[in-house]
């Protein structure tokens, strides 16, 4: 899989966006956390270059049969020289229903980076939150900078993100390693032609001062925010920012950003390990399990997967896709960890390798590939990768800057994970190549003076480790952990009655759980 640590997330089946690839920084091929400092928090007053940008007017228009309203908002491209011109955003919203005191805007963000926030707001928050939370609250969402509807960067096409996403990521000599780096710097000179003065100004920092002018603008005192993945690394760093105007914040599946990169990587490795051995104890109980029977360890059930993973890399097999795409090695991995962020997707992951082990049929895991990537039936895509990689490859120096440096770490990433190890630490290294020197590094996010901020971590998280979700609270000043005790990627809104019901709580009534809580 062509991506440094992208987050993603299934329900019931359908590919949704509520998850990121990291994007926290390091010092370039450091293995250690940072001892820099915190995020400092900008002065209380509107710089007076930016007050036009904090007084504009939206002009609302329907955009959606189910009542959903859309908007343009401007924020400056270079918030070093705002008179430097503007970069356009797309807002959506869907007002509060009532009955019931409107409390204000909620924005919502599914992560990514990269992930449409309409999209998402539209698909499913706007429709599919607790009517309890849409009575009270305005559902707001915006694309930020370099995603989908605001100004999307743009790398490959079709043809060329196909031939980008089935490159060996496992290269076993000089010829294939050479191959591999050819795709990454293809990749990376590809967003620096077609994207080259946006590329600069993509940074999560950017973005969370673009949702500041989102909230004055909204005409709202604070932020109140559901952040997912990446989307609590932004709404973290609004906190770092922005302390005072903090209102009701939840980060769903939370991501540290006191890490460097390479330990990130690392530790999400493991996080996909543990995954897939709760995927395995599972899979091998039943009678449809292609990766052995009952009483096969996860070990071995591991390891047969990867012999057939092997197998992929010397012999692809047959999609039935009418563009002719065979099953690499590189798109079934895709596939496999694609439906590891939620437990509802194991049965379609057991039916699709069934499929392509026993029957040299490998339609199921290219389908499962072509969802994360968000490929469609015409073989397009959506600029997800494209703005994947921009924002974290401005966010972060890279993990690794060549080749060898990468072999070194190897034995620690392939003890990580056997099955998947090998091939996520290749992944790492394709910001190595990137036209744009990162902007970003790590720092702790302590956001003093803030109120309450609800920090959830999932035990099994394999996208985010759940160690991050404590690590977060931690940091945070006013930070309160809520622990879901269970599998897949994000906690609220996934079936537990408790997460749930103490998220609505604080969202509706400001009341924050005790530290420590933990829901199953």
């Amino acid at each position: 899989m062509h991506t440094r640590r992208t987050l993603r997330t299934f329900r019931t089946g359908a590919l949704l966006l509520t998850a990121a690839l990291l994007a926290t920084a390091c010092s370039s091929g450091s293995a250690t956390s940072s001892t820099g400092s915190a995020v400092a928090a900008l002065p209380r007053a509107t710089p007076a270059a930016l007050s036009p940008y904090y007084k504009q007017k939206l002009i609302w228009r329907g955009c959606d049969a189910a009542g959903f309203e859309c908007a343009t908002l401007k924020a400056p491209l270079d918030y070093a020289r705002p008179a430097a011109g503007d970069v356009r955003l797309a807002v959506s919203r869907k007002k509060a229903t009532g009955p019931g005191r409107r409390i204000g805007s909620l924005l919502v963000n599914p992560g990514g980076p990269g992930g449409s926030a309409v999209g998402y707001l539209q698909q499913y928050a706007g429709l599919g939150y607790p009517a309890g939370i849409r009575a009270r609250y305005d559902m707001v969402a915006f694309d930020p900078r370099g995603v989908a509807h605001s100004e999307p960067v743009q790398c490959l096409d079709g043809p060329g993100m196909d031939a980008y996403t089935r490159t060996d990521i496992t290269p076993d000599d000089r010829r294939e390693t050479d191959e591999l780096v050819a795709s990454y710097k293809r990749f990376a000179e590809g967003c620096g032609a077609r994207s080259p003065k946006l590329l600069r100004h993509v940074s999560t920092v950017e973005a969370a001062r673009d949702m500041d002018i989102l909230r004055a603008v909204l005409g709202d005192r604070k932020l109140n925010y559901v952040g997912a993945s990446y989307g609590t690394f932004l709404g973290a760093t609004y906190a770092g920012l922005f302390p005072q105007r903090v209102g009701r914040l939840v980060l769903d599946g939370a991501m540290d950003p006191s890490l460097p990169a390479r330990r990130l990587n690392l530790e999400q490795t493991a996080g996909f390990d543990t995954a897939f051995r709760s995927f395995a104890r599972n899979c091998v109980r039943r009678p449809d399990c292609p990766l052995g029977g009952p009483g096969t360890s996860p070990e071995r059930a591991g390891r047969n997967l990867k012999a057939f993973l092997e197998r992929l890399d010397r012999r692809p097999v047959p999609t039935g896709d009418a563009g002719g795409r065979r099953l690499t090695e590189s798109l079934a991995t895709t596939g496999v960890i694609a439906a590891m962020y939620d437990e509802g997707a194991w049965p379609q992951l057991r039916q699709a390798l069934a499929a392509a082990a026993r029957r040299n049929d490998g339609t199921g895991l290219l389908a499962l590939s072509d969802s994360y990537y968000e490929r469609d039936a015409g073989g397009g895509y959506s600029n997800l990768m494209s703005a994947n990689a921009a924002v974290n490859c401005l966010d972060l120096p890279p993990a690794f800057d060549t080749p060898d440096q990468l072999r070194t770490a190897l034995p620690a990433f392939r003890k990580a994970s056997p099955v998947f190890g090998e091939g996520l630490a290749w992944s790492s290294l394709s910001c190595a190549y990137w036209p744009v020197q990162p902007s970003g590094e790590p720092r702790r996010i302590e956001a003093r003076g803030a109120a309450p901020i609800v920090v959830v971590g999932t035990t099994r998280d394999p996208a985010t480790p759940y160690r991050w979700a404590r690590s977060l609270a931690r940091q945070l000043s006013s930070g309160r952990l809520l622990t879901y005790e269970g599998d897949g990627h994000t906690a609220y809104g996934r079936g537990s009655r408790c997460i749930d019901s103490t998220i609505n709580a604080y969202l509706l009534r400001g009341t924050p759980p005790t530290d420590g809580k933990r829901c199953s």
